[in-house]
């Protein structure tokens, strides 16, 4: 068997080659995927903690929101020609079809928050320089172990200017919306 050339040629694909295979049944009904610069990444199963965990926070933030914004969960978000993530959290620019026609693009987002149970390092070193190349303005994670969050904010080509963990969970401000706070005290109580 002779070795494999230094260097190899990929095929990258776009949102729309992505699309057609999923309609093609390509991918399980139940495996979750998502498109990651050309390549499909496979994502860890969402365990009880994590699930918790995004329920919690999709109650506050449509509780404390209302009709400001659309709380979406772990559903798309087209970033690019070559991205399509799924973020556990999408808080949306509100529109009165709920994006029922087309999917959300990384212009329609105002903050995304991801849940890190086995993910912290793929969210970190992966999803957060995608999310600021991508015009993303504010992207939170928390990670479940540590029970810590971390937000991102003040945007850079490769990355986030401003990176804050919170001493305070009851008063967490949100950029997007002026002079509005969330309390995410339970996050600290929950495990």
């Amino acid at each position: 068997m002779s070795a494999l050339p230094d260097k190899l040629t990929r095929r990258r694909l776009c949102v729309e080659d992505y699309h057609r295979m999923g309609d093609a049944g390509i991918f399980h009904p139940k495996e979750r995927v998502e498109l990651i610069e050309g390549e499909i990444i496979t994502m860890a199963p969402i365990g009880s903690q994590h699930s918790s965990f995004t329920n919690r926070l999709t109650r506050a933030f449509v509780t404390r929101l209302g009709e400001q914004a659309i709380v979406q969960i772990q559903n798309p978000v087209v970033l690019s020609n070559d991205s399509e993530s799924e973020p556990d959290i999408a808080i949306l620019k509100p529109r009165h079809d709920f994006y029922r026609h087309k999917l959300p693009k990384a212009s329609d987002v105002l903050l995304i928050i991801e849940v890190a149970d086995t993910s912290i390092d793929y969210d970190a070193d992966i999803k957060i320089p995608l999310y600021a190349r991508n015009n993303i303005p504010e992207v939170w994670i928390f990670d479940i172990h540590c029970q810590q969050l971390v937000t991102h904010t003040k945007r850079t080509q490769n990355g986030y200017q401003q990176i804050q963990t919170p001493a305070d969970y009851s008063q967490i401000k949100l950029s997007f919306i002026e002079d509005l706070c969330i309390d995410l005290s339970f996050l600290r109580e929950s495990t």
